[in-house]
């Protein structure tokens, strides 16, 4: 792939913004639930998502410091 693909310049952006957080590894884990979370169906519609999307921005808005 070459580096200026589409796919190289996200994962590059992509990378650079998490290397400037504080737990880049939670808040990957918290965006693959929230992911999965909008995939599966369940009783209360939409609070789950709301609450884990969130939580998402909440933990992506952290900086080191």
């Amino acid at each position: 792939m070459p580096p200026w693909s589409p796919t190289g310049m996200f994962r590059d952006r992509f990378f650079a913004y998490a290397s400037r957080l504080r737990f880049p590894r939670l808040v990957a884990l918290t965006v693959a639930f929230f992911i999965v979370d909008i995939l599966v169906p369940d009783i209360i519609p939409f609070a789950d998502e709301l609450l884990l999307g969130l939580v998402a921005v909440l933990l992506s808005m952290l900086k080191k410091r």
